[in-house]
């Protein structure tokens, strides 16, 4: 799971097995942010739609901006905040960033720490490519 900013720069990552539900990832990720603040809101696809998600984000003082489930009973947001939506196509884009580099694309590594490891020093070029322009 990643975090970006408004301009698709990484601020945080997390790497965890496919087993783990993306909801239980996000506080990890929030966690393990590169020492930046946390963001005012945090944009999520529907699998981060969740009660319990919403509780803990908004005690942090974090909105958060995801479509409903299709089977959700009770809805929590209106169209007003899902206009924000339609800017995840930036971390879309930082992930397709991710995927350029052979070692991310596919997890070969039989230790996470160790792709964890590959997936920040792609962020890390990343983050030179934009700085140098």
């Amino acid at each position: 799971m990643i975090m970006v900013d408004a301009n698709g720069t990484p601020l945080a990552v997390h790497t965890d097995s496919a087993s783990p539900a993306e909801v239980k990832l996000v506080q990890d990720t929030l966690a393990a942010s590169f020492g930046f603040d946390f963001p005012e809101r945090l944009i999520g696809d529907k699998a981060d739609d969740s009660d319990g998600l919403y509780a803990d984000l908004t005690e942090i003082g974090i909105e958060m901006i995801a479509p409903h489930r299709k089977n959700r009973k009770r809805k929590t947001q209106d169209g007003r905040p899902l206009r924000r939506y339609k800017r995840r196509w930036k971390v879309e884009r930082t992930i397709a960033w991710l995927q350029s580099f052979r070692r991310v694309r596919t997890r070969d590594e039989r230790k996470a720490q160790h792709f964890l490891g590959f997936v920040q020093l792609a962020c890390i070029l990343i983050l030179f490519r934009q700085i140098s322009g």
